[in-house]
């Protein structure tokens, strides 16, 4: 065989320049796999290379890597570099040159790699295949930035609110034969900023993000505000039923949906409230039930108190709501009239209640009224007592109650009166208001009723006329 002669030149027999690098962090430890992650870049179709063989510029050269990973190179020929990585590739392609070349020395670069294909599945808003670019890095000689895995759960629409994001799994192939599964806990990388891990992704990674086992209403507000969970202005289809003003199926976007206008804010639970109307005025709001189906069809079941949000100002009560979200709100057993006027000025509370006022007042009928009016204020609104035949000392005021039967109770009027739970009580949605006929309008009415055939047959119709007036001068 013959050789080719190089320069007597002290060189080691191979000589690998990598223009890739890889940050190395030493920060605090959370929860990681207890297998070697391997970060080599793996080498496949798609990539450009540089072959430079010392000395030898003619057998030097760029190449691109087919599908199949064979590249053609001169005098050795076909030479296969799928999966392996610059340190392998550049070992083969000595050995190859070894059989014509006295001590080849090799380079390999890597002068743009391929795009990675990832693939997503689980607890994120688009499940799929996603192509993600490689980026430079800035510098006089910039490396190659490879995509975080975050950046990936971004590229899919975000994780969604069932996502359990501290044990991310991805499933990466490191040989023909071999592939690992690294756990990411982002959860920690979230509150602290630090992982004791390389997130960067490499080319054929499969990401699973599992599901919650429950509901965590604190950790799913404020991994709303990360940036690879669904973005906050995109709308959720939501089912609403149990004691709201309309129940069914509603699309809740962020912003003050009370008002029709779209502004800042997150698609939460008070938000759905808002659409379908508003609580009724027998919601307990201490027992919402909120259940969530995961992409498996796994359900999750929480448990929301509102009159917490209220007293405590648990903002993490009125949690972000998910894409086929089903709130239901139960039947109060007891009702606090204390808690009453709470709950009508609260922003989920209706912005109207109706109410029925019949009887002897100028304007029977029914009228809406904010929900913090009082029983006075109530029948001033349908114009108040009707002079000489209203009974302006007691009326009956009807209620559904909670368990659904209905109370009728006698409420003595008092026009001077505050706000009291006997004399003045608040109105409630749906209550009637009885105000009856004072005792000379029941005479009246009765002497009409008796002397009426009596008018219509006597011409004289000033005789029972001035009888009547007569006896409304008696009953006053």
């Amino acid at each position: 065989m013959k050789w080719l002669t190089l320069p007597a030149l002290q060189v080691p027999l191979l000589v690998l320049v990598l223009t890739l690098s890889y940050p190395q962090t030493n920060l605090a430890q959370s929860p990681a796999p207890t297998i070697s992650i391997n970060t080599d870049y793996y080498l496949g179709g798609g990539d450009n290379i540089r072959i430079d063989i010392y000395d030898l510029p003619q057998l030097s050269g760029e190449y691109q890597i087919p599908p199949g990973g064979a590249i053609q190179i001169p005098i050795i020929g076909s030479v296969s570099l799928q999966g392996l990585t610059l340190e392998q590739a550049a070992q083969l392609i000595t050995r190859a040159y070894s059989r014509v070349v006295k001590r080849p020395v090799v380079t390999i670069s890597l002068q743009s790699p391929r795009p990675l294909n990832i693939w997503l599945s689980g607890e994120v808003s688009r499940p799929g295949s996603y192509v993600l670019p490689l980026a430079n890095g800035g510098g006089t000689r910039p490396s190659i930035q490879f995509p975080t895995l975050p950046q990936a759960l971004e590229k899919a629409g975000g994780t969604r609110a069932s996502a359990d994001i501290r044990r991310v799994i991805v499933r990466r192939r490191v040989t023909a034969n071999k592939q690992v599964t690294i756990t990411y806990n982002l959860w920690d990388y979230l509150q602290t900023g630090q992982t004791s891990q390389d997130i960067t992704l490499r080319d054929g990674d499969q990401i699973l993000v599992p599901p919650q086992e429950t509901i965590n209403l604190e950790e799913t507000n404020q991994l709303s505000e990360s940036n690879f969970s669904i973005p906050a202005e995109q709308p959720r289809t939501v089912s609403i039923f149990g004691e709201v003003k309309r129940p069914g199926r509603y699309v809740v976007i962020g912003g003050d949906t009370q008002n029709g206008e779209r502004t800042s804010g997150q698609p939460t639970l008070i938000r759905a409230l808002q659409l379908a109307g508003g609580i009724t005025s027998i919601a307990d709001i201490r027992q919402i039930q909120l259940q969530r189906y995961t992409r498996s069809g796994k359900q999750q079941v929480g448990t929301i108190n509102l009159w917490q949000y209220l007293q405590e100002q648990d903002t993490s009560q009125d949690t972000i709501l998910q894409e086929g979200d089903i709130i239901f709100v139960p039947t109060a057993t007891d009702i606090d009239p204390g808690e009453v006027s709470v709950l009508a000025t609260a922003n989920f509370a209706p912005g109207t209640v109706q109410v029925s006022v019949i009887g002897e007042v100028n304007t029977p009928g029914g009228v809406k009224l904010p929900p913090n009016t009082t029983l006075n204020q109530a029948i001033m609104s349908a114009g108040g007592f009707k002079q000489n035949r209203a009974n302006s000392r007691v009326v009956e005021l009807i209620r559904l109650n909670p368990n659904g039967t209905i109370s009728r109770s006698q409420v003595a009027i008092n026009l001077n009166q505050g706000i009291d739970a006997q004399t003045n009580p608040l109105i409630q949605d749906n209550d009637i208001i009885i105000v009856g006929r004072s005792r000379t309008a029941i005479w009246v009415d009765s002497i009409n009723t008796v002397l009426a055939p009596v008018s219509n047959i006597i011409g004289g119709i000033l005789v029972p006329t001035r009888l009547i007036e007569l006896l409304r001068i008696l009953g006053n």
